[in-house]
């Protein structure tokens, strides 16, 4: 016998209506309620960017003139020179050599870097 069947018959159908709408109004009072939270979660958040954006920046101290025989950054190793590669490029090749032979990078020397092609 199917157990759906045997307890639909002890209800009266006005019971079984009622406890139908209440469920579904349990169910539309959470949706709102987690609309309401999502809502002032995103408000909490642009509010904290729009002030986080209207804060004073800080201006760093100009850097002081490396002279021409020093080395570039303190504790690198000198100057590369780059052939017809972006210095992006050129920083990202400096560091997995130096990931992949386990040593600082300030304590590798790159004379200069090209594209092989």
């Amino acid at each position: 016998m199917n157990i759906l069947a045997a307890v639909s018959k002890d209800i009266p159908i006005a019971d079984a209506g009622i406890v139908a709408l209440l469920g579904y109004g349990v169910v539309f009072l959470g949706l709102i309620l987690l609309m309401v939270v999502v809502i002032l979660l995103g408000k909490a958040f642009v509010a904290a960017e729009k002030r986080k954006k209207e804060a004073p920046i800080e201006t760093p101290a100009a850097a002081p003139v490396a002279e021409p025989d020093a080395p570039v950054a303190p504790g690198s190793a000198g100057g590369v020179k780059l052939y017809d590669v972006e210095p992006k490029t050129a920083a990202m090749l400096m560091a997995i050599v130096a990931d992949k032979m386990g040593k600082p990078l300030n304590e590798l020397r790159f004379i200069s870097i090209r594209e092989v092609k």
